[in-house]
């Protein structure tokens, strides 16, 4: 009987290892949005994830943090977003529902550079950095990258990670706000490859935001600043001289650079 009920938990443990919704449902009481459940049991390893504020986001890229360290044991993930605290911030959602979880966490906080580290009973390590090219480099055989605010992030952090993903084939997920016409974020939610799958998901597609607030803030805030923190626009800047289509529509390709003798420090 022992023995037939260890069977059953082993076999009810690797449904949740390949379900995350119902791991999320089951074990931490979290009842996922719709889109929320769409991400969670997605099989993509490059997601963008352009949402409102206060969408819960970061509450999902927790949860799969958290997944990924549970059920892929020895992996290494990674947390990095443009400052300490956004890192640290949802580093706490991680270590929050762990603890709901009754797993014990080890941290190492001797390492300057590891700004928040915990590693799992299952080996798994989980590093929450700020988002900086020389703060992140030296990590390798990376399980699941998670670029947190991904449109405040600097376009050479974004470069300085991708190889980490090279060896052991992991998964990269940004998500953010839209801040502008311009970075990484912008590039490849707008002209990124298939690889990418795509998620918007406005305010008023979020069942915790009220209509009523919604019109508020619409009265409250600029035009161009609502559409930005709530509708999933990317706006152009406010002292931008020219809009970014305006430059998209002066730039032809078939011609060629007018060069300088001598610009390039030798004769042309």
């Amino acid at each position: 009987m022992v023995a037939e009920a260890s069977a059953r938990e082993v076999r009810y443990d690797l449904a949740l290892a390949l379900d995350r919704v119902a791991w999320c449902e089951e074990r931490l009481g979290f009842e996922p949005d719709e889109w929320q459940r769409d991400l969670l049991n997605s099989g993509s390893k490059r997601i963008l994830l352009n949402c409102s504020r206060q969408s819960g986001k970061s509450t999902c890229a927790a949860l799969l943090s958290l997944h990924t360290a549970i059920y892929k044991a020895g992996s290494l993930s990674i947390i990095a977003a443009p400052s300490e605290r956004q890192s640290k911030e949802l580093m706490t959602k991680v270590t929050n529902y762990a603890t709901r979880l009754g797993l014990g966490l080890t941290r190492n906080p001797k390492d300057a550079v590891r700004k928040m580290s915990v590693e799992l009973p299952t080996g798994s390590r989980i590093e929450a950095l700020p988002g900086t090219e020389r703060s992140i480099r030296g990590f390798s055989k990376v399980e699941l990258l998670v670029l947190d605010e991904a449109a405040r992030i600097d376009d050479s952090l974004y470069h300085a990670v991708r190889p980490m993903l090279s060896v052991s084939q992991g998964s990269l997920i940004m998500l953010s706000t839209p801040w502008g016409r311009r970075g990484v974020f912008f590039e490849e939610f707008v002209e990124g490859g298939p690889e990418w799958e795509r998620f918007e998901i406005p305010a008023s597609a979020v069942p915790r935001i009220s209509s009523e607030f919604l019109e508020e803030e619409r009265r409250s805030l600029p035009a161009r600043v609502y559409r930005q923190e709530y509708e999933n626009s990317f706006e152009d800047v406010e002292d931008q001289l020219f809009s970014y289509e305006d430059i998209k529509a002066s730039v032809d390709e078939e011609i060629l650079p007018i060069l300088i003798p001598g610009a390039l420090g030798g004769d042309v």
